[in-house]
């Protein structure tokens, strides 16, 4: 689905900031945000409008940043005027989606049936989708060895060794209170000692 930004608009309800706080750091920010919520697919779909009054001096009014186009409104009045045009001109406007609280770019999208949604809407829906994408690869990829493993493992260094251990417990008591096996100390009992007896 096309996707329009209003970007200071966007900006001003994330309350990201830049390194330096300043506005060109902080539109950086939002950009890299962005490139890294948006998938493959949605970047190049994806156009985000700035006010060209505080624009970088000297960058091309037009920008390509992680494959997403960036304008910034230069020979416009402001971002809202050439957002109007961009939604005026697109050829799909049924499947585009506009992003901006403000009421003028709405009544625009809405006169081409474009959707539209407001900036903190859209905003706290990309972070929610995140969030639950980032759950369900927790979920799917391999965490702690599971209770099978650690016994198949305890198996295989008894093997080794010729110690017998509790694969449920990290150390264990015998009769007269010594610890029989530490599996956190790699070192068998005695282990050393002969150093010890000059």
């Amino acid at each position: 689905m096309p996707l329009i930004i209003d970007g200071y608009n966007l900006l001003h309800v994330t309350g990201i900031t830049g390194r330096h706080g300043d506005l060109h750091g902080s539109r950086e920010a939002l950009l890299r945000f962005l490139a890294a919520r948006l998938d493959e697919k949605q970047r190049p779909l994806t156009t985000i409008v700035f006010d060209a009054a505080e624009a970088p001096p000297g960058l091309p009014r037009t920008i390509s940043f992680e494959g997403m186009t960036v304008h910034f409104a230069s020979n416009y009045e402001d971002a809202d005027e050439q957002i109007e045009e961009l939604i005026a001109t697109s050829n799909v406007p049924r499947s585009l989606l506009v992003v901006s609280s403000d009421h003028r770019i709405q009544r625009a999208a809405r006169r081409r049936r474009a959707q539209f949604v407001d900036s903190d809407v859209w905003f706290a829906e990309l972070e929610r989708r995140t969030n639950r994408a980032s759950r369900a690869n927790a979920a799917q990829s391999p965490g702690g060895a599971s209770d099978d493993e650690v016994n198949y493992w305890i198996a295989e260094f008894e093997k080794l060794t010729g110690t017998t251990t509790e694969p449920t417990s990290e150390s264990h008591a015998s009769n007269d209170g010594r610890a029989e096996t530490d599996l956190r100390n790699p070192f068998p009992p005695g282990y050393g000692e002969d150093l010890l007896e000059d």
